[in-house]
């Protein structure tokens, strides 16, 4: 596996096993005997021998996991008072709440996370500001309803996204009993969501039900944002900030380039397998506009140039409700898309293996996987698995 499909493998195997072993796996890094107990001692192999990383090295620097071993917190929000407030709260919930380090720095990811994403939404992280006046309290509910919107598009469990939910509403709550806000815009945000603490795992789109939203596309920017989610995989917020320079349309290799703090991931490249010509074709009418910015969901009225995860998601919800998609009783959300591309995938996978256990029987192998490792060479393998992957999606956009 390539880094991106490493850090993929971390979000999508391990990161849910760490939460359920009572680990923060938003931050805590795992450790070796963790990680061969619960039997990943062969990723460590991996990125010793073929990216030249320590286990450690790999979650702090690629993943992104917080380092216990940095004494230094860096809020970057450039409003004192945000700062001020935000340690207060900390301060105060260790000191006069009793709870442990743990506790305290969970909540510290919780926030910085809370007030990134609001200032990629609203231009600004001065959050204090609007709490000043009554006046502005139904607007700000909005602003924080759209940072929660985001949530609920990007984390995976409802558990999740209500551990956030309570991080957040717990600050505002402390600034307003110390008098720095005249209102908490969160304090009933809750009956907003149907969000559960226990929930089966969410759902995925089939092969068809991509087919039939699909098939409701009627121009190139519907065709993209379908494309980008399903076929793709993307999240929605990286679908609106697509940018031109991160297209490469090399014959041999089309991808995506992610760089440093463009994705939760971290850097690196999202190969496209399927609608190459799709982004081609959107980029040739756009490149039309003598104002064009370079975004592919351009958007005049917004700040960022871009439209919002918010518009990502209503015209991904328009489609599939015109296409008459349902999904436990109700219209699927893009991450069902994004989704859909995951368990292809794993699919992909189980098919290249199960297409190699003639071989492991003639070589008198324990498993596919040891012939997978052993008499593939890397390259053999990623074209097994992408022409597969390719497969299933040309089966799942053909109109």
């Amino acid at each position: 596996m390539d880094l991106d499909e490493l850090v993929d493998v971390y979000w999508q195997d391990i990161a849910p096993k760490r939460y359920r072993d009572g680990f923060d796996e938003d931050r805590d890094v795992p450790t070796y005997e963790w990680l061969t107990e619960h039997g990943y001692s062969g990723i460590a192999y991996a990125l010793r021998e073929h990216h030249d990383l320590t286990p450690k090295q790999f979650f702090v620097d690629v993943v992104g996991l917080e380092d216990d071993a940095s004494e230094e917190w860096e809020w970057n929000v450039d409003h004192d008072d945000t700062v001020n407030a935000l340690n207060a709260y900390l301060t105060s919930i260790e000191t006069r709440g009793g709870r442990a380090e743990s506790t305290v720095e969970t909540h510290r990811t919780r926030l910085a996370k809370w007030v990134r994403t609001y200032r990629e939404l609203h231009g600004t992280d001065a959050l204090l500001e609007p709490l000043s006046e009554l006046d502005q309290q139904p607007r700000e509910i909005e602003r924080c309803l759209a940072v929660l919107d985001v949530f609920d598009e990007e984390l995976s469990t409802d558990r999740s996204k209500l551990e956030y939910l309570h991080v957040a509403r717990a600050w505002y709550a402390f600034v307003k009993r110390r008098k720095y806000a005249k209102y908490n815009p969160l304090s009933e945000a809750g009956e907003e969501f149907g969000w559960e603490a226990s929930e089966p795992d969410p759902q995925a789109l089939s092969a068809s039900q991509v087919r039939r939203i699909y098939g409701e596309v009627d121009s190139p920017e519907a065709e993209l944002l379908v494309v980008a989610l399903a076929g793709w995989g993307l999240r929605p917020s990286e679908v609106a900030a697509l940018h031109v320079e991160q297209v490469a349309l090399d014959a041999e290799d089309p991808h995506l380039s992610f760089g440093d703090g463009e994705r939760k991931n971290g850097p690196g490249e999202v190969t496209l397998l399927y609608g190459v010509d799709v982004v081609a074709d959107r980029i040739d009418s756009l490149s039309d506009r003598e104002t064009w910015n370079g975004y592919l969901f351009p958007s005049r009225s917004s700040s960022t140039g871009h439209v919002s995860v918010s518009t990502i998601r209503r015209r991904f919800k328009q489609l599939a409700d015109t296409a008459g998609v349902v999904v436990d009783g109700g219209t699927p959300t893009p991450k069902m898309g994004r989704r859909f591309w995951y368990s292809a995938y794993q699919e992909a996978v189980g098919e290249v293996l199960e297409g190699l256990e003639g071989v492991a029987e003639d070589q008198g192998s324990s498993s596919t996987e040891v012939v997978l490792r052993n008499y593939l060479s890397r390259e053999q393998e990623r074209k097994a698995r992408r022409r597969r992957m390719y497969e299933k999606l040309e089966a799942a956009f053909d109109r």
